[in-house]
């Protein structure tokens, strides 16, 4: 098997591991009130206690890499809301942003960890989505690049004129891109942009149908390590938040568990940033990549710390959503502090 076809034999799984957990979620089981559709000897439980479970619920939707998967894996954000009677439910992994945000808009998922662009974007289309905490940028990390193949005659950024860059539209990679042109005073009207999930995105870069890839990691280090490719940006222009999101109506329903859940996600994060090795290690087991692929995404990402917005916070995402409209990138202005969920003090 040649590296593309093994590219796509990868990608392909991650497609059907996400069409069987989605007909899943569809969900099956027939929903029965007072008693109807039962029989006499039924041991369903009363509808009040239906309620209850459901509202003791709460439903991580997870993408490739980050604080969410390791979560899974390590089991101790279960126990945590297990001891605040608090049962917890996983959905993924999703490929990108935004098939994580069509989880939690079509409610098979509440709580789920994006970047900023998609996040804003998600909710100036109007998705019932608010922000439940955010992890600050980091200006050093490497977790964002735009790649090019290794044989590729472009050695700097003033080379992608006329050229075209696959991104995923409306995400980090369509921003990062922008931003990029921003800084080099290249205008924007001089790149083609050309608009690709990371499936689709990353073959399209092999077979010389686009000429650059903005994206960020695992797809990073996968593309690197395992394709030969070659980044050609170094730090990004512009960092980004980290949001995780949730289904605005888990927040408005139940925010106690909602708050509960964020609060443990920040925890896996500090456990993270002090075991390194070992989160690389879940990595390998959760996304199937490489040690190496696994290591590197790990030390690109940089640190994961998650905290509830200050209006610090606010104000920086709220000049990002302006920006981001500006850009036409997004219909409509976002209000960021209306976007905050409700979950109290």
């Amino acid at each position: 098997m040649n590296p593309l076809q093994q590219w796509r034999f990868q990608y392909s799984s991650v497609l059907i591991t996400i069409f069987c957990i989605s007909f899943i979620a569809s969900g099956c089981t027939q929903t029965t009130v007072n008693g109807a559709a039962q029989s006499s000897n039924s041991s369903a439980k009363p509808v009040s206690n239906q309620i209850q479970e459901k509202n003791n619920a709460i439903r991580l939707g997870y993408q490739k890499g980050g604080i969410i998967p390791i979560a899974r894996q390590r089991g101790e954000l279960e126990r945590q809301l297990a001891a605040q009677n608090i049962k917890v439910e996983w959905s993924g992994p999703f490929d990108r942003c935004a098939t994580l945000l069509q989880a939690l808009n079509g409610n098979r998922a509440d709580i789920g960890g994006c970047g900023d662009i998609p996040s804003i974007s998600g909710i100036a289309a109007k998705q019932p989505l608010c922000i439940g905490s955010v992890q600050r940028p980091k200006p050093e990390a490497l977790g964002n690049a735009i790649l090019v193949r290794g044989n590729s005659s472009i050695r700097k950024l003033a080379d992608l004129i006329g050229k075209k860059v696959a991104v995923n539209q409306g995400g980090a990679g369509e921003y990062l891109l922008l931003k990029v042109l921003e800084k080099e005073k290249i205008p924007k009207e001089k790149v083609q942009r050309v608009y690709l999930s990371p499936n689709d995105a990353a073959p399209a870069l092999y077979q010389s149908s686009v000429d650059a890839w903005a994206v960020w990691e695992p797809y990073v280090s996968i593309a690197e390590l395992e394709h030969g490719a070659r980044r050609i940006t170094t730090t990004h222009p512009a960092p980004t938040y980290g949001i995780m999101v949730v289904r605005s109506g888990a927040a408005t329903e139940n925010p106690t568990a909602v708050k509960a859940a964020l609060t443990a996600l920040s925890k896996d994060g500090e456990w993270l940033n002090q075991n390194t090795t070992a989160a690389a290690d879940f990595m390998v087991k959760e996304l199937k990549v490489s040690n190496a692929v696994a290591k590197q995404a790990t030390k690109n990402r940089g640190p994961e710390s998650y905290t509830f917005p200050t209006p610090e916070d606010i104000t920086n995402l709220q000049k990002t959503a302006d920006w981001l409209l500006e850009q036409k990138i997004i219909p409509q202005r976002v209000d960021i502090a209306a976007a905050v969920c409700p979950l109290g003090t």
